[in-house]
This record gives C-alpha cells, sequence and structure tokens, in this order.
C-alpha cells in the first residue's frame, strides 16, 4: 500500500501540525523532513511522518537525533510487517496447494 504524499507550505505545515516555520526548516536542513522540489519553502512529505515527527517532538520533546533513530526505525518495523504479511499469503497458498484445493502460483503482496 503506497502512502498519500502531499506538497504544503512550512506556513501550512506549522498550522496543521502545530511546529513553527524555525522547525520545519531545521527538520529539512537534518534530513527528517523533505523539501518541495518545484516550490519554494514547502514540503513534500507524507502527511502521517510529519504528525509522528510534530507529536514526537513536541510531547516527548525528543532532539533530531533522536527522532531519526524513532522514524527510522518505525519505516524499518512498516517494513518487516510488510515481509510478514507476504510470507503469511505465500504460507497460505502453499497450504491450499498442499490441500489439493488451489494451485502454485508465484505472486507478490
Amino acid at each position: 500500500m503506497e502512502a498519500a504524499i502531499i506538497t504544503i507550505t512550512f506556513r501550512e505545515c506549522g498550522v496543521r501540525y502545530g511546529l513553527s516555520e524555525t522547525e520545519v526548516r531545521e527538520f529539512v536542513r537534518y534530513g527528517l523532513l523533505r523539501p518541495a522540489p518545484d516550490v519554494p519553502d514547502a514540503l513534500r512529505e507524507e502527511p502521517e511522518r510529519v504528525a509522528r515527527l510534530a507529536r514526537l517532538h513536541q510531547e516527548l520533546g525528543l532532539g533530531k537525533a533522536s527522532l531519526d533513530l524513532v522514524l527510522n526505525m518505525h519505516r524499518q518495523l512498516e517494513q518487516l510487517q510488510q515481509e510478514v504479511r507476504q510470507q503469511r499469503a505465500r504460507v497460505q497458498q502453499l497450504e491450499a496447494f498442499l490441500g489439493g484445493r488451489a494451485p502454485l502460483l508465484d505472486f507478490d503482496c
């Protein structure tokens, strides 16, 4: 499942997520958020990632390095969960095949 990516200005980001423009600029400078390549003073990012970053920063007071670590761990967890879903689908398919209920197909979830 692909995540939605939006383009949002630094100012809109501040209003929507409670971050100051200075904080947003710092997050971009540290690589925590991606700037929009074609729009000045804007982000091109997943809304969930921006919301998560804002919550971690505001509620837990995490610094830039800690935020980067937590966001990377979350991304890795999502990747692992996707791999588990794929393996479960393969197991179900193999069980169906071995039970004589279906042909064995090669697919990715």
